[in-house]
């Protein structure tokens, strides 16, 4: 029997199993309540139970170091903390066990893109120099460096999966707009990228697939201002979009997170994602993106 543990069962996670989950006979996520642990239990992904069992980054269960001895693949999607990656901290050595029974095949670890920092806005691939901004980013590159470490270690190849700002059903710029929570900020030569959940998930498989080792851009092709996909969330809703909002202002009222993301400007490279993953974006702009998740919205 095949099994997965994904640390961190969240969203991309979710939408991933729900897709592609049918490779693995067991698969174990990982949430940090047991409210969350039970919510998690009631629901199917893709039509298959998760066996969902607590982690809070401090111990972990019989049950879970059991799973992680006879994981055939982990996925790592929980963040660094403070003190570094906890899921390294507590079930390290346990991991190691199982890459070293020759059990454990792969790993991937979803990062970000943030590891970059600020490279004023020019293009930037895998080799690009490591700039992180802050101490959330710092922790990113560490958490990247100690998983490499353990795969140098273990001989198990570690894919680490650099993300672009995510977005899709439920969490996108239609839902803001809805909401009332979608900025329309002005920075001028600012720019982002995203990544459509859709296309994350076609990345994990593609790591797993292919057991893929080493850093990948998970990016669309068109890095553009903040606001574009605010209005174009808007057209699709027959709305105003929110006006401008000059970022000078905008950094008084965002939260800190918000507004951290300003301090970095870089366009992403996903060259590499697609010779050596052989993934083809599905959304390669959030314009499809968008439709789609638009599209979905109106069928239900």
């Amino acid at each position: 029997m095949t099994t997965l543990i994904c640390f961190g069962f969240g969203y991309s996670a979710q939408h991933w199993v729900a897709v592609h989950g049918g490779r693995f006979d067991r698969i174990v996520g990982t949430t940090r309540t047991a409210e969350s642990a039970a919510d998690h239990a009631a629901r199917h992904y893709g039509g298959r139970e998760v066996e969902v069992l607590v982690f809070d980054g401090t111990s972990a269960s019989a049950e879970l170091t059991d799973a992680v001895r006879e994981a055939d693949a982990i996925l790592i999607s929980a963040p660094p903390t403070e003190t570094g990656d906890p899921v390294l901290a507590v079930l390290g050595d346990a991991i190691a066990a199982a890459a070293q029974a020759g059990r454990l095949q792969s790993i991937v670890l979803l990062s970000t893109l943030g590891v970059y920092g600020d490279h004023g806005g020019a293009w930037v691939d895998e080799t690009a120099e490591l700039r992180p901004v802050g101490a959330r980013n710092k922790a990113r590159v560490e958490q990247e460096a100690a998983w490499m470490a353990l795969g140098a270690r273990t001989g198990v190849p570690v894919a680490s999966l650099r993300l672009a700002g995510i977005y899709g059903p439920g969490q996108d710029a239609i839902v803001n707009m809805e909401k009332g929570r979608a900025w329309r900020i002005v920075r001028p030569g600012q720019v982002f990228n995203r990544i459509h959940v859709v296309d994350i998930a076609q990345a994990i498989e593609a790591a797993f697939d292919k057991r893929a080792h080493g850093a990948f851009n998970v990016a669309d092709d068109e890095p553009t201002p903040p606001g574009d996909p605010v209005v174009f969330a808007a057209e699709l809703l027959g709305r105003e979009p929110p006006p401008e909002w000059p970022f000078e202002e905008a950094v008084k009222h965002l939260p800190p997170m918000a507004a951290s993301f300003y301090a970095e400007c870089k366009r992403a490279k996903t060259d590499k994602l697609k010779r050596e993953l052989g993934v083809t974006l599905r959304y390669p702009t959030y314009r499809e993106g968008l439709r789609a998740d638009f599209a979905a919205r109106q069928s239900h």
